[in-house]
């Protein structure tokens, strides 16, 4: 018998302000029609003034606690990837541990801008198969609309802000391709690929700065990569590619979506989107997606679901996982 990092509840958070591409029209060279040809996207959600990373966040693992049935201090950690924190330091997850009211356990952010999601569930999983935990919530959390660049159409248009949850618990199983829960990862970076994507200000250079990407390179490099992480967990997991039910990648744009599930032999039929009406919510578009597909009834117990992200690093990975 072996310990598995089992989903056992999720939740997301949207800000009440949804943008429509219309908005950008106004102030951009650019259209409606523009922006969904390039990205698919057709509106996303921005924060409230005021409204904070932690704060959505906070949201997200509520729901999640309750689908779960479950108090605060249940949990026994808490893992928040993000690449816009409220402040330098403390970290988010501190400031999400009290916000619930969680008087025990740990908690720390990780920060791998858009593949954060998929290295918290890395990390959740370790803590959880290692016997360092027992319950673990990750959470994608950003406010990408402070770090825009709103005279730059082609990167200001195509981000939007929300939080989603996944809380794990640890379950004995039998280490065989039928258990529910986290069957494999797959985790990537390289750094000389740095100027591809990032901002250019932090801390140490006192200044906030602003969201700058190379868009045909990023995309390249996207597709390829993508397509051999999830490849390699699928292996990792001793899956083939007719085990998958569902393929729940970041949602960063519609095209990259289409191409890596064009790579994988998968249909878009069996590949959750909601890039249309979310945008790219960098760490937290997998858990957003992951949420609404299982709020809906698309994911059910017992489904096989391939996650893959890529961000600024450039660092990228890849969960199969049980639901």
């Amino acid at each position: 018998m072996i310990r598995r990092a089992v989903p056992v509840g999720i939740g997301h958070y949207l800000p009440e302000r949804v943008v429509p591409n219309s908005h950008f029209e106004g102030f951009l060279d650019t259209t409606d029609e523009w922006i969904r040809a390039r990205s698919g996207i057709e509106r996303r959600h921005f924060a409230a003034e005021g409204e904070t990373t932690s704060q959505m966040a906070t949201q997200a693992a509520r729901q999640a606690l309750d689908m779960a049935g479950l108090e605060p201090d249940d949990i026994d950690a808490i893992v928040v990837a993000t690449s816009t924190p409220d402040l330098t330091f403390p970290s988010a997850a501190t400031m999400v541990q009290s916000a619930l009211g969680m008087t025990r356990g740990f908690a720390y952010d990780v920060q791998a801008v858009c593949a954060g999601f998929v290295y918290g569930l890395a990390q959740a999983d370790a803590l959880i198969v290692s016997g360092q935990a027992n319950r673990v919530m990750v959470i994608g959390a950003e406010t990408f609309s402070r770090i825009m660049d709103w005279t730059d159409r082609g990167t200001c248009v195509l981000f939007g802000d929300g939080a989603g949850a996944l809380l794990l618990e640890a379950m004995e199983s039998s280490g065989e391709t039928s258990d529910r829960g986290i069957l494999a990862t797959d985790l990537h970076s390289d750094g000389t690929y740095r100027d591809l994507l990032y901002v250019d200000g932090g801390v140490s250079t006192q200044t906030t700065g602003h969201l700058r990407m190379q868009g045909k390179e990023v995309f390249r490099h996207a597709v390829e990569k993508l397509a051999a992480t999830a490849e390699a967990a699928l292996a990792k997991a001793k899956l083939a590619h007719d085990d998958i039910t569902w393929v729940v990648p970041h949602q960063a744009n519609i095209r990259i979506i289409q191409a890596t599930a064009k790579k994988l032999g998968t249909p878009m039929e069996q590949v959750v989107t909601t890039v249309a009406d979310h945008g790219n919510t960098s760490a937290a578009s997998i858990p957003l997606a992951l949420s609404i597909a299982v709020q809906d009834g698309r994911i059910k117990q017992g489904d096989i679901i391939v996650t893959e992200a890529i961000g600024g690093g450039l660092a990228w990975g890849a969960v199969v996982l049980r639901w």
